[in-house]
C-alpha cells in the first residue's frame, strides 16, 4: 500500500475562531512494517490517524492510498475502503458488549456482506492465531483486558486490512499484559503484510517500531 499525505490542512471552528491542528503535512509512508508517531497530548495525533482512516477529511490538501484521494469516494466508497482495507485498534477496546468474541470479529466480514458461516471461520481463525481459541464463546464483560485488546486486535486484522491505524493500543493495560498484547499485534501485522500506525505515549512501544516520528506544534513530524 502506497500511503500519502501532501499539503494537508486540518482547521477545526468553533464558530468564532478556527484553530489549524494539522498545517501543511506531507509524508509518505512505507508500504509495510511499523511506524509510530510520539508526541504531547494535543498535538494531533489522533487527528491524523483519523485522516488516515478516511474517519475525517482534510480542510485542504489530499490523503492518497494506492494514488486514491480518499476525499473524492463517494460515502458508500469510503465506507467500503474503511471495512476492507483500514483497521482499527483503539485504547478503549470499543467492543460490542452484547456479543461474543468470536462474533465481534466477524462483525467487519458480517457488515461487509460476507456469509456468516464464512466471516466466523475467518474469525475464528485470527483468535486462534492470537491464543484466544478457548474463548470465542466469552463476551468481553468476561474478558481480561489484556484478552479483550487481543480481540480488538483480532477484528482490526480479520479481513486482511492492509492498513492498521492503533491509538494507545495498549494504554490501559499493566506492563506486563501490555508487553503480551504489543508482541502480539506486531507478530499479527507482520504476518498479515499490513502496514501498522500507531500512535503512543510510550516509549517502549514506540522503539518496537521501524520508523519514529515525533508529532510537534503544527502537526509538523520530525523523524527520531
Amino acid at each position: 500500500m502506497r500511503l500519502e499525505l501532501k499539503n494537508v490542512v486540518k482547521n477545526y471552528s468553533d464558530g468564532e475562531r478556527t484553530l489549524t491542528i494539522i498545517d501543511q503535512l506531507s509524508i509518505s509512508f512505507p508500504e509495510t512494517g511499523s511506524v509510530a508517531i510520539v508526541g504531547q497530548s494535543g498535538v494531533g495525533k489522533s487527528t491524523l490517524l483519523n485522516l488516515l482512516g478516511a474517519l475525517d477529511a482534510p480542510s485542504s490538501g489530499s490523503v492518497t492510498h494506492d494514488g486514491r484521494n480518499i476525499a473524492e469516494l463517494s460515502p458508500t466508497e469510503q465506507a467500503s475502503f474503511r471495512g476492507n482495507t483500514v483497521g482499527f485498534i483503539l485504547q478503549s477496546h470499543a467492543l460490542l458488549p452484547e456479543f461474543c468474541a468470536l462474533d465481534n470479529v466477524a462483525m467487519p466480514g458480517l457488515l461487509a456482506g460476507i456469509a456468516p458461516q464464512t466471516a466466523r471461520s475467518k474469525a475464528r481463525a485470527v483468535l486462534s492465531d492470537l491464543g484466544l481459541a478457548d474463548r470465542l464463546t466469552s463476551r468481553p464483560s468476561q474478558l481480561s483486558g489484556g484478552e479483550q485488546q487481543r480481540v480488538a486486535i483480532a477484528r482490526a486484522l480479520v479481513m486482511n486490512q492492509r492498513l492498521v491505524l492503533a491509538d494507545e493500543p495498549t494504554g490501559s493495560l499493566d506492563i506486563k499484559t501490555a508487553a503480551a498484547v504489543q508482541q502480539a499485534l506486531f507478530e499479527a501485522c507482520h504476518a498479515s503484510g499490513a502496514l501498522l500506525i500507531l500512535v503512543t505515549h510510550s516509549a517502549a512501544l514506540a522503539s518496537m517500531c521501524e520508523q519514529r516520528y515525533e508529532m510537534l506544534a503544527g502537526g509538523r513530524l520530525a523523524r527520531l
